[in-house]
């Protein structure tokens, strides 16, 4: 659906009101979608806006598996041309991407302009999903310590992976310049404000925390940074979904209204097609309802 505003010919229109932020609270936060029966957070097939997806050229890091994966397996599904970039590919992978990089460790300016090397003579990329990510199930607080070299780990992938791929593909003329996009794969955990609800009277996961807030930082900087280009740039948390990388959390799935990573991978696309330059600053937005979260 085109917008006259809207510097993305054929996308979707932004639906979301500015400034409305959704709850901190997850528990009361799906507990309310189920008692006043959410269609956008229980049926995200009856108002999901995927034609935008159709040719685009999407490039997704750590796409090998997880929720990197079903966001190449939808996105492949709606017609998008797809780039997997990750360390090493998987079957899954394979049979969905029209092209696979690997060798990609996002920790690496070398690897990262490598990939975009690769890139550069070929058309550029409408939309980079910045995926990759790392959280480990180690005790991480104060009564067991602090786990630093892991919460380093998580903020060299997490914050400056997304900077360095970032980097090197828009230095190589390999995103869309106007009318790229650039997503951040974040997280809610991310939020300083909401640390004071969902970690209220405990620390715990200091280095999740802290990167995922260092990589919503990344994203608003770059939005400044990149508006010149016209490239857009928003940091979307993709909702609890049921992956290896969250099994830690399963006893919790059901009453947070965790879903299926095919499910996530749809909500997810469908707020990257709400995404649009007219957008003061770098929207902060949960995949599950479409609300913003306050930084």
């Amino acid at each position: 659906m085109a917008t006259a505003s809207s510097p993305y010919p054929g996308e979707c229109a932004p639906l979301r009101d500015q400034g409305t932020l959704t709850d901190a609270d997850q528990v009361a936060r799906f507990a309310s979608a189920v008692a006043n029966n959410t269609t956008r957070v229980l049926d995200i097939d009856a108002v999901y806006e995927s034609e935008y997806l159709k040719g685009a050229r999407v490039l997704i890091t750590g796409a090998n598996r997880g929720v990197g994966l079903d966001l190449a397996k939808e996105a492949a599904s709606k017609g998008a041309v797809v780039i997997g970039a990750c360390r090493s590919s998987s079957k899954e992978l394979d049979e969905c991407a029209s092209q696979v990089i690997t060798g990609v460790d996002v920790t690496s300016v070398d690897d990262c302009m490598r990939m975009a090397e690769k890139l550069s003579g070929e058309a550029p990329v409408d939309i980079l999903i910045n995926n990759a990510g790392y959280f480990p199930d180690v005790a991480d607080d104060f009564t067991s310590g602090p786990a630093y070299e892991e919460a380093i780990k998580q903020y060299d992938i997490c914050a400056l992976g997304p900077l360095r791929v970032s980097h090197a593909l828009v230095s190589k003329g390999c995103i869309k310049s106007p009318g790229g996009k650039i997503i951040m794969i974040t997280s809610q955990g991310g939020s300083v404000t909401w640390r004071q609800v969902q970690n209220a009277n405990e620390g715990t996961d200091y280095g999740h925390h802290m990167g995922k807030a260092a990589a919503n930082m990344c994203g608003a900087l770059m939005a400044e940074e990149l508006r010149g280009k016209g490239i857009a740039v928003a940091n979307l948390h993709p909702g609890f979904n049921r992956t290896d990388m969250t099994r830690k959390y399963e006893h919790i799935w059901d009453i947070e209204g965790a879903v299926e990573a095919s499910v996530g991978a749809k909500r997810v696309w469908h707020e990257v097609g709400r995404v649009t330059l007219t957008q003061a600053g770098c929207p902060f937005v949960n995949c599950e309802d479409g609300l913003e979260i306050p930084n």
